[in-house]
């Protein structure tokens, strides 16, 4: 097997990953790129432990660790996303950037005054 064949679709697999995360505004689909990105790692692992011929077979158990924590990832991240959603009325990732209770972005922020001290 030759190993430029896997190790090209992993590269555009993360490319196209990371440009999901980087260009999206959406939650859902900046976690599915996540999830791209993780999927292009654990082809270059199952790849690279072909192609070396491992008799451990390491790379394919680092793929299984990696589809664990994948799973566990999209799954507190997907229950995060609905409940800002549920909370906010929006997964918009410009709109959630500023978590400051109370505070709408084109709003000034309140200023609470200390009250003067008669002496």
């Amino acid at each position: 097997m030759h190993l430029a064949y896997p190790a090209v679709l992993a590269a555009l697999l993360f490319a196209t990953g990371l440009y999901g995360v980087l260009a999206r505004r959406n939650a859902i689909l900046v976690l599915m790129s996540v999830e791209l990105m993780l999927n292009a790692v654990n082809l270059n692992l199952v790849a690279f432990d072909v192609w070396l011929r491992d008799t451990l077979h390491a790379g394919q158990a680092l793929t299984l660790f990696t589809i664990a924590i994948a799973a566990a990832e999209i799954g507190i991240g997907l229950a995060i996303v609905l409940m800002v959603y549920r909370n906010r009325g929006t997964s918009d990732v410009d709109k959630l950037r500023d978590t400051a209770e109370g505070h709408e972005p084109g709003q000034p922020e309140a200023t609470t005054a200390r009250p003067e001290v008669a002496a």
